[in-house]
């Protein structure tokens, strides 16, 4: 196994013991003093960034919803910050007690929340992941082994430099925190294989990542991010509130896992809609790939082929197709989507029970944009990422996400006959 990778997961598993035991209000203490860190250090984090955006550049083979992944500025990185700050503000769950019943015996039992122990994250060029990973896994009293693509290792390495400072000053232990610089492939094998220190495993970025990390990997995974998200148009829908709700999923921000993929519309509602949405579309520089009913509204469509429905583009593409009718449009979903968000307008109340009830995903809307499933606009503080299994979460990771559960049995004397 890869020396660095065995350093890194034994100070975390070393580490993990007494972040399972540290107090609230340090581990609040050390989150806030991040937050400041940061803010104190644009500086350097914009240096580091630049030297990653510049490498990007000198490829010439990046899609632009990958490069606005990988940047930072100054606002992006206050907002990373103010996270820490929100997350520091949450009520810590560790330590709570929930159900607790009495035996005929006399015995008390009951559920405790307890960390999950030391957690790995597989993740693309996101810097934002890395403080919003550590944020959570250190509040939520667990270790973090961070292991980044190489297109943001000088921003990753920036940004993890100012999180040991911070736990250094705060008498933590440095290893709670740790990042595998070595970007080969073969590092981050090794890291899929470490069973012995880690506990969970949860990748970040997009659908080849987590197959790879699925298929070789020997610690549990939590399947993360991929994202073919649908929007279906109702024969009812408001065509005005339509348009701005799928551009807004589109446009917003492609290149996340809860942007628009794949749009339904109802074949009644087309002839009103579609000659509204589709210039909306490519004013914003939207390529259409649709179905031939689509492309009889704009000769600036291009032909969707099967593969097309079941892509998610992480970029200014959108595939779209005229449905027959809701069951269609359910079916399709059920069928391509990845469980992730999926959303139905509409101003049938029937129809919307329907579509809640019988879409398989992890966030299903009824007349609201995607892009609102995020740990912080749901209410979670930052995000671990959006699991689109089952178990044992689903949906934005948020603390709770990133604890388990344990027994606890309060007796007095009892024994077994």
């Amino acid at each position: 196994m890869h020396p660095e990778v065995v350093d890194k997961c034994k100070q975390a598993s070393q580490a993990s013991t007494e972040m399972a035991a540290c107090s609230t209000t340090l581990k609040n203490k050390a989150l806030e003093t991040i937050a400041r860190s940061l803010k104190n250090n644009l500086k350097p984090i914009l240096e580091a960034n630049k030297a990653d955006l510049e490498l990007l550049e000198s490829k010439n083979n990046y899609s632009r919803a990958f490069f606005d992944r990988l940047q930072l500025n100054e606002q992006r990185i206050i907002d990373m910050a103010e996270g820490l700050v929100e997350i520091a503000a949450l009520e810590d769950p560790l330590g709570k007690v929930t159900g607790m019943w009495k035996r005929p015996n006399g015995l008390e039992i009951g559920l405790m929340r307890v960390p999950i122990g030391v957690i790995g994250i597989i993740y693309e060029a996101r810097p934002n992941v890395t403080i919003d990973a550590a944020g959570l896994v250190l509040k939520a009293g667990n270790t973090l082994i961070l292991r980044g693509s190489s297109e943001a290792l000088h921003s990753n390495k920036a940004l993890v430099r100012i999180i040991q400072q911070s736990l250094l000053e705060n008498n933590l232990p440095v290893g709670a925190v740790n990042l595998i610089e070595d970007t080969d492939r073969s590092a981050a094998l090794d890291l899929m294989k470490a069973s012995d220190y880690l506990d969970l495993l949860i990748p970040r970025g997009g659908p080849s990542l987590i197959k790879s990390v699925i298929d070789n990997s020997s610690v549990p995974v939590i399947q993360t991010g991929a994202g073919n998200c649908h929007i279906y148009v109702d024969h009812s829908a408001d065509v005005d509130m339509a348009v701005n709700i799928t551009v807004n999923a589109k446009v917003q921000r492609p290149g996340v896992c809860n942007a628009l993929e794949t749009l339904l519309v109802h074949r009644d509602l087309a002839p009103s809609f579609l000659p509204k949405v589709l210039p909306a579309l490519i004013k914003q520089g939207v390529e259409i790939r649709g179905c031939p009913k689509t492309a009889a509204y704009s000769s600036e469509v291009k032909p969707a082929s099967e593969k097309d429905w079941e892509t998610e583009y992480l970029d200014l593409i959108l595939a779209v197709k005229v449905m027959e009718s809701m069951d269609e449009a359910i079916e399709h979903i059920n069928k391509n989507g990845t469980g992730h968000s999926e959303s139905i307008l509409t101003e049938s109340y029937d129809h919307s029970r329907e579509f809640l009830k019988r879409v398989d995903a992890a966030a299903v809307y009824i007349n609201a944009s995607t892009r609102f499933t995020d740990g912080a606009v749901f209410g979670l503080g930052a995000e671990m990422g959006i699991s689109t299994q089952k178990l044992h979460v689903r949906g934005p990771m948020g603390l709770e996400a990133l604890t388990s559960l344990k027994y606890i049995i309060y007796g007095s004397g009892q024994i077994r006959e």
